[in-house]
């Protein structure tokens, strides 16, 4: 038998979205299930070019059976003018297939982005995430403030997913606010996937 996982899937250029997909993989873990990390490669300027199989550094490129094989999904990406990065963009337009076949409908999913500014569009790219997920089928799962440090934070946090704001040069880290609520989207996706295999009786 397989073992259940949520797959925390993003694009990253400078490491600060990588950073949150291991913050939110602790988080799955903490809830009992797998954490399977996965990246997507930078779209190429070139007509035609190929990226290579195996990224140079860092987790490993995402295939389609990653997607239709999970428990859940968190999905990540650095914001791009309010709105998620093309390299991530282009590999959800490849999932038709598992639209058809309804592989993704009744699972978990939440998101997660970080940008260079504090109000560079963190929620628009939250948002426009969760449009692919939604015509998926997919239980979206948010940040509620039952969750202390999205009330508290100064930095990134929202009730739509994880965020942070990791400065003009992109090396401000992630305070300890936003670590907490990437755990808290992981730990509240795992649970959900396992109450959702729950049997009912």
């Amino acid at each position: 038998m397989n073992t259940a996982y949520i797959l925390v899937l993003y694009y990253s250029r400078h490491g600060a979205t990588a950073e949150m997909a291991r913050q939110i993989a602790r988080g799955v873990e903490a809830s009992g299930l797998e954490a399977r990390l996965r990246c997507v490669p930078a779209v190429s300027t070139e007509c035609e070019a190929v990226a290579p199989s195996i990224p140079e550094q860092g987790a490993v490129y995402a295939s389609l059976d990653d997607l239709k094989n999970c428990a859940g999904l968190a999905l990540g990406s650095p914001t791009r003018f309010g709105n998620m990065a093309a390299p991530l963009k282009y590999f959800l337009d490849g999932t038709s297939s598992l639209w058809l076949s309804g592989d993704l409908v009744g699972k978990p999913a939440g998101v997660f982005t970080s940008t260079a500014s504090l109000h560079g569009g963190q929620e628009t790219t939250l948002l426009s995430m969760l449009l692919p997920l939604l015509h998926h089928g997919m239980l979206i799962t948010g940040l509620p403030y039952s969750e202390s440090a999205l009330v508290e934070t100064q930095g990134g946090g929202t009730p739509y997913g994880a965020s942070h704001h990791a400065g003009a040069d992109g090396k401000r880290a992630l305070d300890e606010h936003e670590k907490t609520l990437c755990r808290a989207l992981g730990k509240r996706l795992g649970q959900t996937a396992q109450l959702l295999s729950t049997p009912r009786g």
